[in-house]
């Protein structure tokens, strides 16, 4: 027997209230396998699925999940997370800041491993959040946790969910929406229900007037995620909210069950860095298989079955969605709960999806055809990739040799009223609400979520549907306050495969300010692109208070030079021969990060902005650079 096959009906037993250790009760959905109309007399194993987002949700739970599994021998779990929907706790979420998440995980697996029609073996499956309670769990070492398949999750909400680089992610403004509106503080509440919505529709508009003041937001209806949306706002420096142990798993990844694991993510996904980072941690120190696979995936990509991300398409080949995705969990999960010998421990631990190779031609659907192929590796980070520097030239060229004498300085204005739009991105969540047309039927807010910015790879040039953009709509390149450096056209192609790393020598004239830095693949000139297109495919921010560490504000002295170094989330991408490997250095990436205003005053709290001048040194003192990993093709 290699593969459990669909063979029963499905019983539901709905809200089981579940007891915890402090006496709160989770609602527990319960799907059984029965024949005939009666329950299996064998104990199975179980999944478990914990959520913030309703465990009744078709396409997010019982369909992909309990719907798939329970017919194929599977009990399947599924239950609210402590405060939310039908489970008892209310006033006790705080987005993913919740303290209770690894004992509530850790007691709902061993109530299911004590109930006799469990045979103690439980596995959890979820992205996202759903990953994240995951990692929570596994940190609690429950001794009946056989298997996990985190997808899609954060580790460290301080670098790169909530904040990054010092800056605020404004994408989990979005997202706070979205649990504000289905918290159970306001369900019996028609006119905080109608603020939040209304707020969640003009979420441009809030973003557009920051800084926010604290109970005049529409999610002070919602105490505890108003609480949660200051600590965002306003705590750059690294404190005791950050370091709790449910906002950074990654100090304790040491604490962690030695359980068979897969990690699952995009190199579109913003979670790309924590995905390979604790695949690349647990691999190293467990006994049991860890496997990563990597696709060429928004935050949502790989379960929708998408070939593309934003308005990039990689070809068919980049499709999983539901249905290879469960034959692969099914394969897992048949491995170390039901013991069939199928071969999985035996898979190649590394499966990334490389990006580029295409035509680079516009598809029918409208897409840059950007291509890619799947490639199996053995480790992450990959030990055969070679460490490349690129030096950034006053010309605006990058180059491999170092410059060998001083190069002018380049120098540009930062002007906090007019920021670089994000045009396209590794963002999620950071959507509005679209309004209802009057008289129409309606539609559940998580159907009419609209992004601010296109989620994925676009050509980075303005439009009116950009959100920021102004006439004449600029290419990027082509803004004063963009700083572009790219390669000659290449002769032959090149792949960066990991982490990328920037280092800036740089001036300003205020005392505090940002430093954006962004990778890009450029295609040249075709019928279908007159003027090529520049494909985003990594990008990041530091801001300079924060040059030497988040543990206190560090200010620039105006017009003393510096050094600060920014860490680009990894990708991996062919570049082309005839293509251009770009670095587009600036000092906003708005919406995706709030504006550094340039005064130095305490985050969030700003009184006024100042427009800044900025500047970036190059020559054999500075060295300014981009730090990518080349990977060689294999010969044969």
């Amino acid at each position: 027997m290699r593969r459990s096959g669909a063979e029963f009906a499905i019983s539901i037993v709905k809200d089981v209230m579940v007891p915890m250790r402090d006496g709160v009760r989770l609602a527990t959905d319960l799907y059984f396998p029965v024949q005939e109309g009666d329950p299996l007399s064998t104990p199975l194993p179980v999944i478990l699925g914990r959520t913030s987002y309703d465990k009744t949700w078709p396409e997010l739970w019982v369909e992909p999940v309990a719907d798939f599994f329970a017919p194929r021998g599977y009990v399947v779990a599924l239950q609210d997370l402590r405060g939310r929907y039908r489970s008892e706790g209310t006033g006790q979420y705080f987005h993913t800041a919740n303290v209770h998440e690894g004992e509530d995980g850790y007691d709902t697996i061993e109530w299911i491993a004590s109930q006799r029609w469990s045979n103690g073996r439980v596995a959890m499956t979820g992205s996202s959040h759903g990953g994240i309670v995951q990692t929570a769990a596994l940190l609690m070492r429950p001794p009946h946790l056989r298997a996990i398949w985190i997808d899609v999750a954060p580790t460290n909400i301080f670098t790169h969910q909530s904040r990054e680089g010092g800056a605020m992610s404004l994408q989990m403004f979005g997202a706070l929406f979205l649990h504000a509106y289905d918290s159970q503080e306001i369900r019996n509440d028609p006119v905080a229900l109608e603020e939040i919505i209304k707020g969640w529709e003009n979420i441009a508009e809030l973003i557009g007037s920051m800084p926010l003041t604290a109970d005049q937001t529409p999610l002070r209806h919602v105490p505890n995620l108003e609480k949660v949306l200051f600590h965002y706002c306003r705590d750059g420096e690294y404190n005791d909210f950050w370091s709790q142990e449910i906002c950074n798993q990654e100090p304790h990844f040491h604490k962690a069950a030695d359980v068979p694991a897969v990690y699952s993510g995009g190199w579109y996904d913003p979670f790309a860095v924590a995905t390979t980072h604790q695949f690349a941690t647990m691999a190293a120190r467990s006994k049991t298989p860890q496997k990563l696979i990597m696709g060429p995936w928004t935050h949502n990509g790989m379960r929708t079955g998408a070939t593309s991300a934003g308005d990039v398409d990689f070809g068919p080949h980049a499709s999983f969605g539901t249905a290879v995705y469960n034959q692969q969990r099914l394969r897992w999960f048949d491995r170390w709960l039901k013991d069939i010998h199928n071969g999985a421990e035996h898979d190649p631990p590394v499966q990334i999806f490389v990006m580029g190779g295409g035509d680079g031609k516009r598809n029918a659907q409208g897409r840059l055809n950007h291509g890619g192929a799947w490639r199996q590796e053995v480790s992450w980070p990959l030990s055969h990739a070679e460490a490349h520097s690129y030096y950034l030239r006053a010309d605006g060229r990058l180059t491999l040799e170092a410059p060998v004498e001083d190069e002018g300085p380049l120098s540009y204005t930062h002007n906090p009223a007019w920021p670089v739009p994000t045009i396209a991105s590794n963002v999620t969540a950071l959507s509005r609400l679209e309004k209802l047309v009057e008289g129409s039927d309606w539609i559940p807010p998580r159907d009419r979520m609209t992004p601010l910015v296109i989620n994925g790879g676009g050509h980075q040039k303005e439009a009116p549907e950009h959100m920021g953009a102004r006439t004449p709509f600029p290419l990027l390149a082509d803004r004063p306050d963009v700083l572009v450096f790219q390669t000659d056209l290449l002769q032959a192609s090149v792949e960066i495969t990991g982490v990328i790393t920037v280092v800036l020598v740089m001036s300003s004239t205020a005392v505090d300010t940002d430093l954006t830095a962004k990778l890009l693949d450029v295609y040249p000139p075709s019928e279908d692109y007159p003027a090529g297109y520049h494909l985003n495919l990594s990008d990041s921010i530091i801001r300079a208070r924060y040059r030497h560490g988040f543990d206190r504000a560090r200010m620039l002295t105006p017009g003393k030079i510096t050094c600060v170094s920014l860490l680009l989330p990894p990708t991996s991408n062919l570049f082309k021969s005839g293509h251009r490997i770009r670095l587009d250095i600036a000092s906003s990436n708005f919406p995706k990060y709030d504006v550094n205003p340039g005064t130095g005053e305490p985050l969030g709290r700003h009184t006024r902005t100042i427009t800044c001048s900025n500047t970036l040194y190059m020559g054999p003192r500075w060295r300014s650079r981009i730090e990518v990993p080349v990977v060689k093709p294999k010969l044969g």
